[in-house]
């Protein structure tokens, strides 16, 4: 199967490189094929909880992933990372084993065990040899339901977060991110992405609890197995692990609603031989008719290596080595921003070259071949994304969260090959407006503050 994905993977780099490196004789290349979810069994259990099981491939293993819906969204103002060392200390045992004995067990069945917290869920995942699916599930169980939290552990963990969020914010990027985010959602957790060192230093095993106890339960919490098991099997497993937890909290998520104030902040960084831009406004969110188009628009303009805004700064321009935009989800809302690293003498051109990239694209559709590239990448680039049990499982999960029905899915590849050039346009011209940007920039402020001036002055007249 590895063998199997790297080569589907070449494919697809070959086809699409060969369309950023040879604009003007595009080779030929097939349309990919609409998607179709695998069949799956669902099972729902007395105390809510949800088992999802996807026959998939004939390799012999199975993944699990146990999704709850609960993380950085839940924790509280002053419970930045509290989410994040929940997880943590959930990797340090249960009461019924210690750390050691359940990695020695996972590994003794093929697997290992990982645990990770998002913005919206909290998941434990694992992949081990089919014949072993059941008792990695109970292993799995005891690790969610009977966490032991060592209170012995939580300094060394606490000090592990210190060092971590000293070394992220040493960069500008980082930087940029949390003063963007903290400007369009001021008032959610969407826009608290770091916490101080003080913030770190007050969490204790009395607020840890408190937020699983809060957050954690069978009614916020999916079980998915896809690959190759034996079904009856992995029922009776889920169902003896989890028939007698807590039903806990509904699953909720607050939504959040994106400010549009269009604020410049420069962040100074004397020196800097960079500028660190992010510059973006609220769009619409998976849930909108529009989506897909503006996710097309998005790739053409700025999304993908052979985009508008990529050829410009950086190919023909020089300003910068890596730019990209990108269309960030929330529950209920999005934002589509451009980030790139600019040569800081050429802050205020890069910016200027970014805003006229949009303008010609508010103004003229693109060609039916430059949109049909594009539309070949999207579609490609969801195909693989659905290739291997996880992925569908992950597929399933973004569907669970963003409330989606399995339609964005199976009808995507159709719906981003019915995208128009004048809708294209549309896209463009209806929400990426340069003149209601929020533009956070980290770089050198006695050298780019007049660039800056500069470029406010010229996107009044978009």
């Amino acid at each position: 199967m590895k063998t199997i994905g790297i080569y589907i993977t070449g494919l697809l780099l070959l086809s699409f490189t060969a369309f950023t490196q040879d604009k003007e004789t595009p080779p030929p290349g097939g349309q990919p094929k609409d998607f179709t979810l695998p069949e799956r069994q669902t099972v729902k259990l007395d105390n809510g909880l949800e088992l999802i099981m996807i026959p998939y491939g004939a390799v012999p293993k199975a993944t699990i992933n146990i999704t709850v819906k609960t993380g950085n969204i839940h924790e509280g103002e002053a419970e930045v990372w509290l989410a994040d060392l929940v997880g943590d200390l959930m990797e340090e045992g249960s009461t019924g084993m210690t750390s050691k004995e359940i990695a020695d067990k996972m590994a003794g069945m093929g697997g290992n065990l990982n645990i990770g917290v998002g913005a919206h869920t909290t998941s434990l995942s694992s992949s081990v040899l089919y014949e072993f699916t059941p008792e990695a599930i109970k292993v799995m169980a005891g690790v969610l339901q009977n966490p032991k939290f060592p209170e012995s552990e939580i300094d060394r963990l606490k000090n592990d977060m210190k060092r971590q969020l000293s070394v992220t914010l040493s960069r500008p990027q980082p930087k940029a991110s949390q003063a963007f985010y903290a400007q369009l959602y001021p008032d959610h957790s969407y826009g608290r992405l770091y916490p101080s060192e003080d913030m770190i230093s007050s969490f204790n095993v009395e607020m840890i609890r408190k937020h699983y106890n809060e957050n954690f339960g069978a009614r916020r919490t999916t079980v998915y197995v896809a690959g190759k098991f034996n079904a009856s099997a992995v029922e009776k497993a889920v169902r003896e692990a989890f028939g007698k937890w807590k039903e806990g909290p509904a699953p909720q998520y607050i939504p959040a609603t994106p400010s549009q104030d269009g604020q410049i902040t420069i962040l100074d960084r004397p020196d800097a031989p960079q500028s660190t831009i992010m510059l973006g406004l609220p769009v619409p969110d998976p849930s909108s008719a529009d989506y897909i188009a503006l996710d097309v628009m998005n790739s053409l303009l700025g999304g993908s290596f052979g985009s508008r805004i990529t050829s410009n700064i950086r190919e023909d321009k020089g300003y910068t080595y890596s730019p990209a935009s990108n269309i960030s989800d929330r529950y209920k809302s999005a934002i589509w921003y451009e980030q790139a690293d600019v040569t800081t003498e050429f802050t205020g051109p890069s910016l200027q070259e970014i805003t006229k990239e949009i303008d010609r694209l508010q103004k003229e559709a693109p060609s039916q071949e430059e949109l049909k590239g594009i539309q070949n990448y999207e579609a490609g680039v969801f195909v693989l994304q659905n290739s291997t049990p996880s992925g569908i499982i992950g597929q399933l999960v973004y569907l669970d969260v963003y409330d989606l029905d399995e339609s964005f899915l199976t009808n995507k590849v159709q719906n981003i090959y019915a995208v128009t050039p004048e809708k294209i346009r549309e896209m463009a011209q209806k929400y990426i407006r340069p003149e209601g940007m929020t533009l956070v920039i980290v770089g050198d402020k006695k050298v780019i503050e007049q660039q800056i001036k500069d470029y406010e002055k010229s996107i009044k007249d978009y």
